[in-house]
């Protein structure tokens, strides 16, 4: 007599391991280190999911995160049982449900053709004969581009294994190649580095972007998933992550963006050095204190605001005293003693979890402190969480309405100024993340292969665990 019993489920393997094991890819819109710790929507959502996991199972799983280098490799080795979840703003197509199952969908993006500005909008797909379009191999815009050669069979394209979407990007800007396809918020996050890129036209308006698992062991996973999307949804904490990367992206100022880059150029080396110095001595990042000083100055030392505030931290006169300050112009002076002020600013805002506390902190140093907690005494007012930005943004218009500025303490502001300058501010703090770290474009791309040709997966793959 024998007995068969069921293999373990997706679940069980991690619950009886101990470790939740994910795979993915490295970029803006998934996962990479930051200045200071590991960032990115998808390691958020992974990380709160396994803090789900955690306090429903009472257990201490760690969360092992692979990054690999070749974007068609990773559905496989989900679909193998290498890994439980693979989480890479991957798209829900009929071609990957016959290899992996989905969870709920988090996100939706379009899908976009992107041009250079200058040479030429293409009206439609047969516009592009002659022209060089080249996509990320493994990307869902491959089947989103089979379909669309049904209708247009002369579109051709190539692949390329190796480049990533800020590459292909770039190629367009520099016109080493003329189209390439990337979806929403890779759009929105890269052409603040890269003005010139525009949308052509959207090849598909609705791209839903879930986690995949293995089709034949996950139900049980799958249903938890849907429980902790369905929990994050519901209090907010889902839209507090899309805003945290993509919120400041949705708006773009063409001239202000190619200005800002002019002036990295030209500009910032004079005072890097200073910036670096008082952000350390202050334990801030010194992207972010720039960032302050360009929405504030432009990085002009002898810049005057329309209220008579000067220098390249418009510090007021008597925040300036209350510093030591003789010479608000004197960047020695003027730098040092803002990065000492936004620290202080930020000191008195312990309370809000980040990235939150450093908006706020952004917000006080605009509008001053008093006015930030009338704000945030507004959304307790109207039943909102006083320590979540997205809230706060949304109350600080109000200051400038009668009907609420009565009810708080400091009075009349023109809070609307602080959202857009909050905005900007990130904005600018993301370009120059960017600049620093990619001022000179590879120009050495990899070859791209024919869509129709067959390639060895690149196998490289960098494995940490939290």
């Amino acid at each position: 007599m024998s007995t068969c019993s069921k293999p373990p489920t997706a679940l069980d393997e991690i619950l009886a391991s101990g470790v939740l094991r994910v795979i993915t890819k490295s970029g803006p819109t998934t996962y990479y280190r930051g200045t200071k710790e590991f960032e990115g929507p998808e390691y958020l959502l992974l990380r709160g999911f396994r803090n789900f996991l955690n306090a429903k199972y009472n257990r201490n799983l760690k969360l092992e995160i692979t990054t690999i280098d070749q974007l068609s490799a990773i559905l496989p080795a989900v679909e193998s049982e290498n890994f439980h979840i693979a989480a890479a703003g991957l798209s829900i197509t009929e071609k990957n449900q016959q290899m992996v199952a989905f969870g709920p969908t988090y996100q939706t993006v379009k899908q976009s053709l992107i041009y250079r500005l200058g040479t030429g909008k293409p009206r439609n797909l047969s516009h592009l004969d002659g022209k060089k379009l080249e996509v990320m191999a493994g990307a869902s815009y491959i089947d989103t581009l089979k379909n669309k050669q049904l209708k247009h069979p002369d579109l051709i394209w190539s692949e390329n294994p190796n480049a990533e979407v800020s590459e292909l990007l770039m190629a367009v800007e520099s016109q080493d190649i003329d189209y390439t396809i990337a979806d929403t918020t890779s759009f929105q996050i890269y052409r603040q580095y890269m003005p010139d890129l525009r949308v052509a036209m959207h090849l598909k308006e609705s791209d839903q972007i879930a986690w995949a698992f293995n089709l034949n062991n996950s139900s049980s996973l799958r249903v938890e998933a849907s429980k902790y999307f369905n929990t994050i949804k519901e209090n907010g904490m889902l839209e507090q992550i899309l805003d945290r990367y993509y919120g400041h992206t949705t708006t773009f100022d063409y001239v202000g963006a190619r200005t800002f880059i002019r002036h990295f150029d030209s500009r910032l080396s004079s005072y890097r050095s200073l910036f670096e110095k008082a952000a350390k001595e202050n334990s801030i990042d010194w992207r972010l204190l720039a960032s302050i000083s360009y929405q504030e100055s432009h990085w002009d030392p002898s810049a005057v605001s329309r209220t008579g505030v000067k220098g390249m931290m418009m510090l007021t006169k008597v925040t300036a005293d209350s510093l030591g300050i003789k010479n608000r112009v004197d960047p020695k002076q003027s730098i040092p003693a803002a990065a000492k002020y936004f620290s202080m600013l930020h000191q008195r805002l312990l309370d809000i979890p980040e990235p939150d506390r450093t908006w706020f902190a952004m917000a006080a140093y605009n509008i001053g402190f008093g006015h930030l907690q009338d704000a945030r005494h507004i959304v307790r007012l109207n039943g909102g969480n006083p320590n979540r930005w997205l809230d706060v943004e949304e109350a600080l218009p109000l200051l400038a309405q009668r009907e609420w500025f009565s009810k708080v303490k400091y009075g009349y502001a023109r809070g609307w100024e602080t959202v857009k300058y909050v905005s900007n501010v990130r904005n600018y703090l993301g370009t120059l993340n960017w600049l620093t770290a990619n001022k000179q474009p590879n120009k050495n791309r990899a070859t791209p292969i024919k869509h129709n040709l067959n390639t060895e997966l690149n196998k490289k793959s960098t494995v940490l665990t939290f």
